[in-house]
């Protein structure tokens, strides 16, 4: 008797499809029929990480949102400059550069016992980056790494006052 290639499978979420296991090893259909038993049909599954998808999508926006609320409140309150680049860069630098100066400031000052006149020297040296995708490329930098980050910048990271650069 011929190993059958077309299965009728009862899925979990209780709708029974059919399924056309002719391309599987003839020893490999059952198990397979029977795999697909345990989860919902293509169509629910879909739907479900459709629904998924919405749903990290808002909460990811809104976390962003928030984050960007954030480092925009820093930047006002220890009196950072704006960043330049595109607008998606601008958002992702501010946030960037907001994540590495805290880390910064908790690694040197609170843990590392650098005093509060090297700190401010460093926060004017940051203050001197105004190129978003520096901060952006320094996004996974530890802390303690910042000093030397900042001494390592080029002209082309700084900021200048010439309008024809």
């Amino acid at each position: 008797m011929a190993i059958p290639t077309h299965w009728t499978v009862e899925h979990a979420c209780s709708h029974q499809v059919a399924h056309d296991l002719s391309k599987r090893p003839a020893d490999k259909r059952a198990g397979f029929a029977r795999w697909l038993a345990g989860r919902d049909c293509s169509d629910c599954w879909k739907a479900t990480r459709d629904a998924d998808t919405e749903s990290k999508e808002e909460w990811l926006a809104a976390k962003r949102a928030a984050e960007q609320q954030d480092a925009a409140d820093w930047a006002r309150k220890f009196d950072m400059p704006s960043l330049e680049g595109s607008q998606k860069a601008l958002d992702w630098g501010e946030r960037s550069r907001h994540q590495l100066m805290t880390s910064a400031h908790t690694a040197l000052v609170v843990e590392g016992g650098v005093d509060e006149a090297a700190w401010t020297e460093l926060e004017e040296k940051a203050r001197s980056i105004h190129r978003a995708g520096w901060w952006i490329d320094q996004r996974d930098a530890q802390g303690g790494d910042l000093p030397e980050l900042l001494d390592a910048a080029d002209e082309n990271d700084r900021g200048t006052e010439n309008p024809f650069r």
